[in-house]
């Protein structure tokens, strides 16, 4: 086809369905014909007109799943026909000092696939051959795509904490993140407790492996988490400063909160909480193409997958606003073959 189909976005919710000129890829670029794309909080930057150039036209969504039909020169690894996936992070340069020394997650020179370049609300996404992630053949594209932004959040954030098998480790949180990182840390061997408001979600934190519940509307995170001994780890994915600062007093001696959902609000903490029992407070910003395909063959032995809601692709709009809502459960994925 010498053309393909996108949602454009520009300044604020703009979007526009544009007729596209199909073009050979880039030297390091492969071509790749859309599959399912995830809609995800992130895309508010490009959709909500917060990127400096919002005036500029970008195709948003960076949890793709397609198969390559055109390579770039200097690509050796990846052929035509091959499944791959792009998340946000669309594949180091190799030549910065953070590349030199292994950090590719803090690349300098790193596209953020559907923020600074165009994304996957589209038939046709271009990427990087280093930003490319291999699907394994048993898991299908529907549930592959939110597992490449948030299943790769919450799993390397898991991977991060010094926790013996067993211990206690609370996922603040249960929604697109939350939801599986609840089941990565059953999976992975932990004691969980999932931290939610509202009693009426203890029933699904039993079902996705938790097996403590507790309901941050009626009680103090912290001091319930100090009751069943404190969290080794706690994994923080909703959006909300004030919903995090009181988790801070519930980790054990030597624990750590770990920070995965941007908040518009700081997070407040008392420096004696964290000088007694020597406790740490970290971002974590998902991860590697390779450290990718570590978590989806974790996710396909272990049977780990995300509850998603899916919409064609011609119905975009409507299904960044459903994520946008709050109401979905809880990934929204573009269907392309609908």
């Amino acid at each position: 086809m010498s053309t393909y189909r996108a949602f454009e976005v520009t300044g604020n919710r703009n979007f526009r369905l544009v007729e596209r000129e199909t073009v050979a890829p880039l030297s390091g670029q492969v071509r790749i014909r859309v599959e399912t794309c995830g809609i995800c909080h992130t895309d508010v930057v490009a959709v909500e007109g917060m990127r400096g150039d919002a005036d500029q036209p970008l195709v948003p969504g960076h949890e793709i799943v397609g198969t390559i039909e055109a390579v770039g020169d200097g690509v050796r690894t990846w052929h035509v026909g091959d499944r791959v996936g792009v998340g946000f992070l669309g594949g180091q340069c190799g030549e910065c000092e953070h590349c030199r020394r292994g950090d590719f997650v803090n690349c300098e020179d790193q596209p953020r696939t559907g923020t600074t370049v165009d994304g996957g609300y589209a038939e046709i996404v271009y990427a990087r051959g280093t930003g490319l992630v291999r699907m394994p053949p048993d898991l299908n594209s529907l549930d592959g795509a939110p597992l490449l932004c948030a299943g790769l959040t919450t799993y390397s954030a898991l991977a991060q904490i010094d926790a013996r098998p067993g211990a206690l480790v609370a996922v603040q949180g249960i929604g697109g993140l939350g939801h599986l990182g609840v089941q990565y840390a059953a999976k992975l061997g932990y004691r969980v407790a999932a931290i939610a408001r509202g009693a009426e979600k203890g029933p699904l934190a039993e079902r996705l492996g938790a097996d403590h519940y507790i309901d941050s509307a009626s009680e103090d995170p912290g001091e319930a988490l100090l009751k069943l001994g404190g969290a080794s780890a706690i994994i923080a994915t909703a959006a909300s400063g004030a919903a995090m600062s009181p988790l801070v007093p519930g980790l054990a001696p030597r624990g750590q909160l770990l920070v995965l959902g941007a908040a518009p609000d700081p997070l407040t903490v008392s420096t004696s909480d964290l000088i007694f029992g020597t406790r740490s407070i970290t971002g974590s910003l998902t991860g590697s193409a390779v450290e990718n395909e570590d978590n989806l063959a974790f996710t396909a032995h272990r049977d780990i997958r995300p509850m998603v809601e899916t919409l064609p692709f011609a119905d975009a709009p409507k299904a960044y606003e459903r994520m946008l809502s709050g109401q979905a459960r809880f990934r929204v994925v573009l269907d392309m073959g609908e």
